[in-house]
Formats: structure tokens, sequence, C-alpha cells
């Protein structure tokens, strides 16, 4: 009776194993998931090539003759905000939301963000926290003479152009709306670093604010409850950024339209996704059907 046992038992092993072993492998037809596409523009400016994520909206075709509104994100890189921004247009390019133009999201990748975001500052302390600090004057020749360019030749663009950035980024995108504020025509800053060199931007004066400013020109300024700022000098964030508002709306153009937004349930980590959204909303107030 073992033995039958034994020989029954063998058997069953043996069928098993063989068909394991002769059964058909399953076909792999995962396929990756693209978000976009991946350029490269090698800067004189900067001397390095620098990595541009770029999201092509639906429908986008190099052969026909639509033309795309273009949005210029600082941070860009995949695993800074690239990802989250390119899906909130998306998801408001829904044709049941239909809140914002169908736009071409420009992700900047960093390289030195300390190095690119900020201008020179007086202060020594800030000079050793940062040693390659205080260059954003190169990187803002490298977007108006390089990047931009670049962009509008090899993409179909049109003439509408917006840039967001938060933190540093928000400083500089402050710094570009300040002294250079044709560049683009709508800006979306959020809790921008203004404690830089003490403030030292907040005493900017710009053509923005004179009644001759003529290109339509709508800004975003968002901020959470982030609180005292990590500069030498406290200062206390929510402050900043009102300080920012309260100065833009004293211009004397009827061009410029600024919109402020308090987010007291957000921090300054988790503030960007939200206040994109509210500025998407604030920007584009109707549909785009009637734009």
């Amino acid at each position: 009776m073992k033995l039958l046992t034994t020989i029954f038992l063998f058997t069953i092993s043996t069928t098993l194993t063989f068909a394991q072993l002769n059964k058909p492998s399953q076909k792999d037809d995962s396929k990756p998931f693209v978000l976009g596409v991946i350029d490269e523009i090698q800067s004189t400016i900067l001397s390095e090539k620098r990595i541009l994520n770029i999201y092509l909206p639906e429908g986008y075709n190099k052969n026909d003759t639509t033309k795309y509104a273009v949005v210029y994100l600082l941070d860009g890189s995949a695993d800074e905000d690239f990802i989250h921004v390119s899906g909130l247009f998306q998801f408001n390019n829904f044709s049941w939301i239909d809140r914002v133009p169908k736009s071409i999201i420009v992700g900047i990748a960093n390289v030195d963000r300390k190095r690119d975001f900020t201008y020179p500052t007086t202060l020594d302390s800030d000079k050793k926290r940062y040693p390659t600090a205080g260059h954003s004057d190169k990187f803002t020749n490298f977007l108006e003479k390089e990047l931009l360019p670049f962009i509008e030749k090899k993409y179909k663009t049109n003439a509408s152009k917006m840039l967001i950035g938060q933190s540093l980024a928000g400083l500089f995108a402050t710094e570009i709306l300040l002294k250079k504020p044709t560049l683009f025509s709508k800006y979306i800053i959020i809790s921008p670093s203004l404690w830089w060199d003490n403030g030292s931007l907040l005493n900017q004066s710009s053509a923005i604010l004179q009644d001759d400013f003529s290109q339509k020109t709508d800004i975003y300024i968002g901020v959470g409850k982030e609180g005292l700022t990590p500069g030498e000098t406290p200062r206390v964030m929510e402050v900043d950024a009102n300080l920012l508002t309260e100065k833009l709306v004293k211009t004397k153009s009827k061009n410029v339209t600024v919109h402020f937004d308090y987010l007291p349930q957000e921090d300054h980590g988790t503030i960007t996704h939200q206040a994109i959204f509210n500025a998407l909303r604030m920007l584009y107030p109707v549909s785009t059907k009637t734009k």
C-alpha cells in the first residue's frame, strides 16, 4: 500500500511539474505611459545643457495651423512640479470644464535653483549660507534670449505666455514681473521668498506701475499660513505677499489685474497644487470657448 501511495504521489508531482514547464508564458502587453516629451537646450549663457519636460495638449499636431498658449513652469523637473501641474491643465481642459485654453507646459528642470532664482544679496550671512546664489540675471537672459525663442521656433505657440513659480521660484517670478513685466502675460506667484536680501525686491520700481504700461497682464499671488521666513531678519511670508499685492494694485495702468489668494489651510510645503488650481479659476473666469 505504501508503495502504491508513493508511486501515485510521484506521478502527480511529475505531471504537475511537466505541465508547469510546458505552460505557455503569458505575453506582456504593458506599455510605457507617456505624459509628454523630454527636450534639451544647450545654453551658451548658462554654459550648460538644460532639460525641458514638455506637455503637449490633446490634439496637438505640428502639421496643423492651431497655435497654443505656453506655460513656463519653474521647478519643472519630473520629481518636482511638472507632473501634477500638467495634470491640472489637462483636467481643466476637459470638455465639461473647459476653463483654460489648451496649453503647452514647459517644465524647466533645475540644476541649481539658489543660483538661478536669486539676485545678489547684501547680507553676509546669506552669502555664506548660499555660496552659489545671486545669478538670476543670467537665468533671466537664458529665458529671454534662448529658451523662449527655442520654444517658439520648435513648437506651435501663440502670444500667451505664463510663468509659474513657488518659494524661491516665486521670488524669481516676482523679479521678472517687476524688472521685465512684458516677458510674460500671466504670472502665478506662490509663497514668494521675498525675505531674500531682507525684502529689497519690494522696493523695486517697475514699468508695470506706470499709467502707460500697455500690455494686458494678469497676476495671481497666493500664500498659505506659513509664518516666519528663514532670513537673518525675521519676516512673515504672509505679510510680504500682502506687501507685494499692495504694491501692484497701486498701478496706474488699466491693463494690469491682480488677484490675491490667502489659503490658511495650506503651508509652504502643501500650497502649490491648490494655489495653481485656484489661480486658473481666477485668471480664466469665463469659458475658454468665448476667448
